[in-house]
């Protein structure tokens, strides 16, 4: 049997860990889909359409690699992309308690849906995307946590 991973988030931007973790994911999985949410509730600097476009060419080189945003239910979305696993990431301790509960959560709304975890690689484990819009918004030099492309999309929506 085929198996199909959505690792969601709002991406704003992906990084580097985001692409570590889906690069890793390609090799452990048949197919990722990178499951970028709408989430305007974090009101973020790039539309969804954007993130979905920026994702796409940081992952380019993954042939089973999608990209597909959402806003819905992940169960839902997963189960209606014939997914059997969620993949979330974990950069620290302090992120556990958060999605232990998000996956208990899932499991009760789909038990057939499993969850799974990957951490990534140790050179990344600090990044997230909201401390890369704060020093990219300040002028700080982001290339060492976005791929190139992100990066002059940050310069040019922050000018």
């Amino acid at each position: 049997m085929a198996v199909t991973a959505v690792y969601p988030g709002t991406f704003d931007p992906i990084t580097h860990g985001h692409t570590d973790l889906v690069h890793r994911a390609s090799k452990l999985f048949d197919h990722v889909i990178v499951a970028v949410a709408a989430n305007t509730s974090k009101q973020p600097i790039f539309t969804l359409d954007e993130r979905v476009e920026l994702a796409k060419m940081v992952t380019s080189d993954l042939g089973n690699v999608s990209i597909v945003g959402f806003d819905s239910l992940l169960v839902h979305f997963t189960k209606e992309n014939n997914a059997q696993v969620i993949l979330r990431g974990l950069r620290a301790v302090s992120d556990f308690d958060y999605e232990f509960q998000l996956a208990g959560m899932n499991r009760k709304l789909d038990s057939q849906i499993e969850t799974m975890f990957l951490t990534p690689a140790e050179k990344y484990s600090y990044i997230s995307s909201s401390l890369v819009r704060e020093v990219a918004s300040l002028g700080g030099d982001v290339s060492s946590f976005v791929h190139e492309k992100v990066v002059a999309e940050l310069q040019r929506r922050l000018r």
